[in-house]
């Protein structure tokens, strides 16, 4: 079951993170990976271990922001099986602490460089008869998070990028669905504590462990897991939805 083994996978922000623990799962799976980076050297290590484990993996340097940088990397490629739009950054401030600046850098990567990879894919699918589109989304789609804003409005956006994409594709047998995970524990929020809680990174790190009522963070490979199954011809049947990871946080957070 869950085999990739002949599927062609394209994931954004493959290097780190959330988006290598599906590029490393997928690799193992038998797909061919293709990680997109702002820089080779942003997906050396992803690249390295797949390497190193006898999958076939490539990296292609590709800021999702720039539409054709986006079109020439996929044109590259070819035809596809798979795109995991993963690549996305945060942002911490309310509307009125938002800065325009920061708004439109969080819009340009987390709308945007959704909008330019689906725009892109859509070509290579119809080159394979089809295939599977994942979205990262996030529980922010979901409930209010404090001091979110920006992130929330963006990810917002991708669960309805999700929906307008898997209906207007029905007939060409592409799906398309998302992800919304809580807080996961990768490299970026150990970076995010020791950066805004200098000397309370242990305290700060079990606050945000207990905000989700399973006591804990996710971990990537959790992710990674569940967005196998949704890219696998094991959820043939599944488009237009989103599955919520998050450790209890949107229905038992009361």
């Amino acid at each position: 079951m869950f085999s990739l083994k002949n599927k062609k996978a394209i994931i954004t922000g493959g290097g780190s993170g959330i988006g290598k623990a599906i590029s490393l799962l997928f690799a193992k799976q038998g797909a061919e990976v293709h990680v997109l980076e702002l820089s080779q050297e942003s997906a050396q290590s992803t690249v390295d271990k797949i390497t190193a484990d006898g999958g076939k993996v490539f990296a292609h340097a590709c800021n999702v922001a720039n539409q054709q940088e986006v079109i020439a990397a996929f044109e590259k490629i070819g035809n596809i099986d798979i795109l995991v739009n993963n690549a996305g950054i945060a942002h911490v401030g309310k509307v009125e602490t938002t800065a325009e600046a920061d708004f439109d850098r969080v819009m340009n990567v987390n709308v945007k460089g959704v909008y330019n990879c689906l725009h892109a894919s859509i070509p290579q699918f119809r080159k394979s008869g089809g295939g599977v589109i994942l979205n990262l989304a996030s529980i922010a789609c979901w409930v209010g998070i404090p001091d979110r804003f920006a992130y929330s409005t963006g990810k917002g956006a991708v669960m309805a990028m999700t929906l307008s994409v898997a209906k207007d594709y029905l007939n060409e047998n592409i799906r398309c669905n998302s992800i919304s995970p809580a807080r996961v524990h990768t490299p970026f929020v150990d970076g995010f504590i020791s950066k805004n809680y200098p000397g309370n990174e242990a305290e700060i790190f079990e606050k945000l462990s207990k905000s989700q009522p399973i006591g804990r963070m996710g971990q990537p490979d959790e992710v990674a897991a569940l967005a196998l199954f949704l890219c696998s011809d094991e959820s043939s049947f599944i488009t237009g939805s989103d599955y919520p990871i998050d450790g209890g946080f949107i229905k038992l957070n009361n």
